[in-house]
């Protein structure tokens, strides 16, 4: 979640990833289009010949694809059909060079998304419909920025518990700290968690163990 809550998709449905073309889109699936992907690919080629280097190995075996900084390596089934078009070295790196660049970070995209739906789901059930959760959202991201730092925040807004945890602080509910050794020393209550935060270590250090601290406090003050 960003530092805004999010809010239920809207009804025309997904849009493709920024940099992923319409036309390699498919709305229906909500998916790439690899086989148009490819044959553009492909096409290109053809028009460009001047691209090809290092001559087509004998077999897809010879190719020596050098495994990208994501951890992508070479794959026989991809090189197959590679060899079988007649894809020189150099063509069949540039193929493996384009995935990483645009193909995998595409896909990463879509995952996040579907995790941020699935957030944004849970928290329409638990709060009575899409409407009623819009409406609490705009409330709780009005409260969240004037009253806790901009990153106690965000990251309470990144999950369903952070939200929630949120959501009881705008109301005023003050239950027990949870006490199940989570934390070294938890703090007794919120007061004790506002003075953790006047800190320089949250603060100005943005020290990540302390900062981990406050924002677990505030969750466990604040469960589900």
């Amino acid at each position: 979640m960003n530092e805004t809550i999010p809010r239920p998709a809207s009804a025309s449905g997904r849009r493709p990833p920024r940099h992923v073309p319409a036309k390699f889109w498919d709305p229906q699936r909500e998916s790439l289009r690899v086989e148009e992907l490819l044959k553009s690919y492909l096409d290109l080629e053809r028009r460009l010949g001047h691209l090809a280097s290092g001559g087509v190995p004998d077999t897809s075996d010879g190719y020596r694809i050098v495994r990208r900084p994501s951890g992508l390596e070479s794959d026989a089934a991809v090189n197959a059909r590679l060899h079988a078009a007649g894809f020189t070295q150099g063509q069949a790196q540039l193929v493996y060079d384009l995935a990483e660049e645009m193909v995998i970070p595409a896909v990463r995209e879509l995952l996040a998304e579907e995790a941020a739906q699935h957030q944004v789901k849970r928290l329409c059930d638990r709060f009575g419909g899409a409407d009623k959760w819009r409406e609490t959202a705009r409330q709780l991201t009005a409260w969240g920025r004037a009253h806790l730092p901009a990153g106690t925040f965000r990251a309470l807004s990144r999950d369903y518990e952070g939200v929630l945890a949120l959501y009881r602080m705008m109301s005023g509910a003050e239950p027990e700290l949870a006490g199940d050794g989570g934390l070294a020393a938890p703090p007794a209550g919120e007061a004790q968690l506002r003075r953790m935060m006047e800190d320089p270590r949250y603060w100005r250090d943005h020290d990540a163990d302390y900062v981990a601290r406050v924002t677990e406090g505030f969750k466990r003050l604040y469960p589900d």
